[in-house]
């Protein structure tokens, strides 16, 4: 018998009684509750939110019969929230893929095993004598058939827009019963291969609302600009459901203050209007002014309706190559971003998407790419509102065909054609109203073919205002730019450069901010300005899709994939955000706004104090913006001004002297100059004094040349030497240090009693890997086996002189099977008074082919005292930051606790190196061991190892040791972008190097840690 299609496996059916898609708008009896824009106050309004009842079957076939029917026993089924996601209710199976279908590709067939939620919802209705009750579904994934009082009503699929029905036939005065039976799978499923949990069920709200037969069904506004772009036409269109004549009063208001008004008529149940505004206040993101638009009617039956939308002057084109909002180039500093949430998975309450567009305000980002789905509706309410340019996405990836070797499968399908144009439509439809919405896209990630055609052009039927992306369409042939993703830094530099006669370019992901990551993205930021056709990006992505968990005691860390036993899954690839799950920004985000920053600053003549100011708004002129200095020697604020700034238009560049006294300056050592720019008052996203961005420079006239210094304690003792076959022991009445002779290492370094190194230096080429280290770590592991690296003692020798012992220890590091390594060089000098001086010194030798091309780092590692919990530091901070994503962090002094050393990445890895670093000293109490370095070096300390940080796979299953593990680099690889993007670049590539390390460890008073920091006190 052959196999029998089902009504969601049918793709030449994409709904049954669905009503037309149309603009979100709702109908109000008074102009008052109009003007509050709550739906609440709206016709008929009713939220069906959430207690349902739910019975999960393993396929519809197990449906119990009569199950439709209004007198069917729910008494005894479970409870479950709507919206909601059944998953995380324990229904079903949490799975995660990022490119992979979960069954065999036969499209437009599913597996017989296709799991089921039915939804019963009791409601008590007072039927309408005169109007139609609508059942509206915002999101259910991924198909469902409606039943109302056991009648079948509809069916529908399109996961991520919403679903209308007329329901008016159906329901009753009185008690009611609403069905809806979800299937997790159907054939719109091959359409819906994002990378993302598989997350099923109505996981957006639920809501009625009542029409006349004879109301306003569309409205579409379009704003038209004149040559100067100061006047706009507006154009408003709609249609009614009837034919009926009708006189439309339009009322449009600016703010609450009404700025026009004026009659339009309607035939056969159409209207258009156009009516000159002249010089009205221009929407765009970093000024998003909005109108409002006021549609007052009466309906045949003699009621009065009004409609209010609101919308904003504004337009977007490409005029000779470029993006051009409003007649100026615009440039995106954007961020993709799906919807996601720790508890609550794909379904994301108004409270989420709004602190989602504050922090992405908060951080200097302007634009969003709405990942890859439209999102509710009231995100784009948001974006207008707080202004945000928004690339609004058909819901549409097919990723999984990239795997069959036929990527184009059902995309050049004419067979499939209706299904996708009907997602873009709908899309379209919906949105258009929105000022924030300037770019469609067709979606991602899905090959390419005839139905992308037939989506552009019918995109372009009903808006042709806006323009079109698809990064799939390689040759841009049904785009308006020409899109990419992760394109490497030279091959953007080719498309910056091909400029002539191609459309401009933008992409529409890079910086995978995966874990620790990304960094190069200054890189990415100066090649995108270069070039006039390249218009920025969006980072992938905005937020982790970790789901939170609590184990036994208490504490909370997030899941990923493979944590369900999912299988096959791409792990932890889903935890690829700016943001942790919880929203706190990550290292990421705190570099990626300064890398964006609106306001650059520059030295021009580092003696006069004089500096340059660029505004890189596209419209903001600075004008009020408070910039506040402050001239710093360590912790020692010199002195400190604001400056408000004058009028500084967009991409204007002008000169400051600040007002500081030079000569006060030079008086004193390591003079670092503090710019911080603040909001002059509050915003909608910030508060007054908010800061944009802030940069910071060395007054190199300054700069510390540290001296020796060497101060004798007569009270020291002079040193004992004590040695067997196995040991050389050196000590006084201070101090006690034991080298292994075997090892050829520091074992131990005793002060007063007190045991401050546990394990000496020892050389390291080794980091617990990142997520861009995905495609290194294999050959790192197994091919140059650089885990196993070790020293292999060569010569030990020690002199001992007047007041101090040298210890000279040479040694071989390399690995197994490696002609590759470094001669060592040990010297280490240890005064009467315990003052360890060390210097290593690393010949590189290369011998044979097999070398490895890059290396994580070259540093050292030791084991200190845990006791010693407080650290300060002069150099970059206060967070983390590395080679190629330090541009956040000034130099300055900074003081922590060595906890708070730890950045929680949801998968644990190398985190919490601090850059360029003078010196740093461990505190207990008043007592602080000073480590001074000859040169600036990176270094990080933990409470743990490098062994147990990569054994734990989550938070907060870090083992901790009983010591503190203190790392210093020459030189730390930078972190890269290559989970999915650029490697790290040449200049952050750590190679097989001659190098060398030199600083100083000693015992100081807390306070004398600054005057102490400029010193060595033995050679």
């Amino acid at each position: 018998m052959q196999r029998t299609m089902k009504r969601w496996e049918n793709i030449h059916l994409t709904g049954i009684n669905k009503l037309p898609a149309h603009t979100n708008f709702h109908r109000y009896r008074k102009l008052e509750e109009a003007m509050t824009f709550n739906k609440k106050m709206s016709k008929g309004y009713q939220l069906l939110d959430g207690e349902w009842k739910f019975l999960f079957l393993e396929a519809p076939e197990y449906s119990p019969e009569g199950f439709e029917g209004a007198e069917f026993d729910i008494a005894g089924m479970d409870d479950i929230t709507v919206p909601s996601c059944w998953q995380l209710h324990g229904y079903g199976k949490m799975h995660y893929t990022d490119v992979l279908y979960p069954f065999p590709i036969n499209p437009p067939f599913v597996p017989d095993e296709n799991p089921t939620g039915i939804y019963f919802k009791d409601i008590d209705l007072e039927k309408p004598s005169d109007e139609k009750m609508i059942l509206k579904f915002n999101g259910v994934d991924s198909a469902f058939d409606l039943y109302v009082n056991g009648e079948h009503v509809g069916f529908s699929k399109i996961s991520r827009l919403p679903s209308e029905f007329d329901i008016t036939n159906f329901v009753k005065n009185g008690h009611n019963r609403i069905t809806a039976r979800v299937y997790q799978f159907s054939d719109g499923t091959y359409l819906e291969d994002q990378d993302m949990w598989w997350l099923s069920g109505i996981f957006r709200s639920v809501e009625i609302y009542t029409i006349n037969a004879d109301t306003l069904q569309d409205v579409y506004i379009e704003t038209i600009h004149d040559e100067s772009y100061e006047n706009f036409h507006l154009k408003i269109t709609g249609h009614f459901n009837s034919a009926s004549s009708k006189g439309i009063n339009v009322k449009i208001f600016d703010g609450e203050k009404q700025v026009d008004e004026y009659a339009v008529e309607s035939h056969e149940g159409s209207f258009q209007s156009t009516r000159l505004f002249e010089k009205p206040l221009l929407w765009n993101a970093e000024q998003p002014n909005l109108y409002k638009a006021v549609l007052e009617y009466e309906l045949d039956n003699g009621n009065k309706e009004v409609v209010p939308i609101k919308f904003g002057f504004r337009s977007i084109e490409v005029i000779n190559n470029e993006i051009l909002l409003n007649g100026k180039k615009i440039f995106f500093n954007g961020v993709n971003r799906h919807d996601s949430h720790p508890k609550t998975g794909r379904t994301i309450s108004y409270d989420d998407m709004l602190q989602d567009i504050i922090l992405m305000k908060q951080y200097n980002i302007n634009a969003v790419r709405a990942a890859h789905y439209p999102n509710n509706d009231e995100f784009y309410d948001l974006c207008d509102e707080y202004g945000l340019y928004v690339i609004d996405e058909t819901d549409l990836e097919c990723h999984g065909f990239e795997n069959t070797g036929n990527y184009n499968w059902i995309s050049d399908n004419e067979l499939w054609e209706k299904q996708y144009v009907e997602r873009a439509v709908g899309m379209v439809k919906r949105d258009r109203n929105h000022p924030s919405v300037i770019m469609w896209s067709l979606g991602n990630e899905s090959g390419a073919g005839r139905n992308f055609t037939a989506m552009y052009q019918a995109i372009k039927a009903i808006d042709p205002s806006r323009l079109v992306h698809y990064e799939g369409d390689r040759v841009a042939a049904y785009s308006d730019v020409y899109t990419t993703m992760y394109t490497r830094l030279k091959p953007l530099e080719e498309i910056g450069k091909d400029s002539e006669g191609k459309k401009p370019h933008i992409l529409c992901e890079y910086g995978h901010a995966m874990g620790n990551g990304p960094g190069g993205l200054t890189e990415y930021q100066d090649m995108m300005r270069k070039y006039p056709r390249l218009h920025g990006g969006f980072i992938w992505e905005w937020c982790d899709h970790g789901i939170e968990t609590v184990d036994e005691e208490g504490n909370k860390y997030y899941l990923y994939g493979g944590d369900y036993g999912d299988f096959p899954t791409n792990g932890n690839f889903c935890i690829d955000g700016l943001v942790f799950p919880d929203r706190t920004p990550s290292p990421s985000l705190v570099e990626y706004k300064k890398v964006i920053e609106p306001i650059v600053t520059k030295v021009v003549d580092e003696e006069l104090l004089n500096i340059s100011i660029k505004n890189l708004y596209d419209f903001r002129n600075l004008d009020g913006v408070i910039l506040h200095a402050k001239a710093i020697s360590y912790d020692y604020i010199i002195e400190e001004t604001s400056i408000v700034l004058g009028k500084i238009s967009s991409q204007e560049e002008v000169e400051l002297q600040l007002p500081f006294d030079i000569k006060k300056l030079h008086e004193h050592d390591d003079v670092y100059i503090y710019l911080s720019f603040m909001e002059p008052s509050a915003t909608k996203y910030a508060e007054k004094g908010h800061q944009i961005t802030q940069e910071s420079f060395l007054l190199a006239a300054t700069k510390l040349e540290k001296k020796i210094d060497i101060v004798h304690d007569e009270e020291a003792e002079p040193i004992q030497v004590l040695e067997n076959n196995l040991d050389l022991v050196l000590k006084n009445n201070r101090f006690t240090a034991r080298f292994s002779k075997v090892k050829g290492k520091l074992a131990s370094f005793q002060f007063d009693g007190e045991e401050i190194i546990s394990a000496g230096p020892e050389m390291t080429v080794w980091r617990a890997v990142i997520d861009n280290d995905m495609y290194k770590k294999d050959d790192w592991i197994n091919k140059y086996f650089l885990k196993e690296a070790k020293e292999y003692l060569i010569s030990f020798n020690y002199e001992q002189a007047d007041r101090f012992v040298d210890v000279e220890i040479k040694k071989y590091f390399s690995t197994v099977n490696q002609a590759w390594g470094f001669n060592l060089h040990y010297r280490y000098r240890i005064s009467n008074e315990g003052i360890i001086h060390i210097q290593l010194i690393g010949d590189h030798v290369l011998r044979g082919k097999e070398i490895p091309p890059m290396l994580p780092r070259i540093g050292i590692k030791m084991h200190v005292n845990q006791e010693y919990r407080d650290i300060t530091w002069f150099g970059r901070g206060d967070e983390e930051s590395y080679q190629d994503s330090k541009r956040s962090q000034p130099i300055g002094l900074y003081q922590k606790q060595i906890s708070d050393m730890h950045t929680d990445y949801v998968y644990p890895q190398e985190n919490g190196s601090r850059s360029d670093t003078s010196f740093l000293s461990l505190t207990k109490g008043e007592n602080s061991w000073i480590f001074n370095f000859k040169e600036e070096r990176d270094f990080t300390i933990h409470d743990y190892d490098t062994e147990a940080l990569e054994n734990a796979k989550h938070r907060g299953k870090i083992r901790k040791t009983p010591y503190n593990v203190l790392t210093i680099d020459y030189k730390q690889s930078g972190l890269g972008s290559n989970s999915c993007g650029e490697d790290q670049l040449p200049e952050y590539r750590v190679g097989l190097q001659d190098f060398a390390i030199e600083f100083e460890i000693r015992k100081i008073e807390k306070k004398d840690l600054v005057k102490e920091s400029k010193f060595f006190r033995s050679k």
